[in-house]
């Protein structure tokens, strides 16, 4: 029996927020990293909207994830499923630079960066509890 019967698409969704999690964590790393170098400007990489839209997209089927006739236009950037999910790399162009033109708020690097391990947390607990619950299914309940 595939994954997919057992979970739905839970198990791919939280695989792909652990991976989009980890990334961001090494963007939020370099940011602290470079805060004293010269015209440095932070990224941060936003993925949420996009694993929103493709549960929809599956949810919605064959007619949300392909066009309903040959000569419609292809919506380019959404993703049609969970594992097409990159996310969104924003270079930030923010007025709070520095003297020497870094654009690093090490505070706001430092919240976001424990806002996201709390996140990567919970979407591991999340993934225990499913194999728990199907550890506790297999035995049969004892």
């Amino acid at each position: 029996m595939p994954v997919d019967k057992l979970f739905g698409s839970t198990i791919d969704l939280i695989a792909k927020n652990l991976d989009l999690r980890a990334k961001n964590h090494s963007h939020i790393a370099g940011n602290i990293a470079n805060a004293e170098t010269p015209n440095y400007r932070p990224k941060s990489l936003s993925f949420e909207g996009q694993l929103k839209d493709a549960m929809k997209n599956r949810d919605a089927g064959p007619a949300g994830t392909v066009p309903a006739h040959p000569r419609h236009i292809p919506i380019k950037g959404v993703a049609r499923n969970v594992e097409d999910v990159e996310g969104i790399l924003d270079e930030s162009s923010s007025s709070g630079l520095g003297r020497d033109g870094n654009g690093v708020d090490l505070e706001r690097e430092m919240a976001r960066m424990a806002e996201n391990q709390i996140q990567y947390n919970a979407s591991i607990q999340i993934l225990t509890k499913k194999f728990e619950g199907l550890k506790y299914a297999i035995k049969g309940g004892n």
